[in-house]
């Protein structure tokens, strides 16, 4: 028996509310160019020549991520 899970698209908007960045920080953590750039950060997917969004799963792993550094810092912090 094969599982499938849903693969859900975010738009804008919804990676904004739920990384808490603004628009620029999010296209700026995408450019290699800009000095907010993340190669962490999940890629954005073209989904049609004018629409785009990411892939909620990477969004929330990038997320899990950020707090596992934030609790490794903190432990570290407690240590010294």
């Amino acid at each position: 028996m094969t599982t499938q899970s849903t693969i859900r698209i975010l738009k804008l908007p919804e990676v904004m509310r739920m990384t808490a960045l603004s628009r620029s920080a999010i296209y700026g953590k995408a450019d290699p160019k800009s000095h907010l750039y993340d190669p962490d950060f999940p890629r954005l997917i073209k989904l049609t020549a004018k629409s785009s969004g990411w892939v909620e799963s990477e969004i929330n792993e990038w997320l899990l991520k950020r707090i596992e550094q934030r609790n490794q810092q903190h432990n570290q912090r407690k240590a010294a």
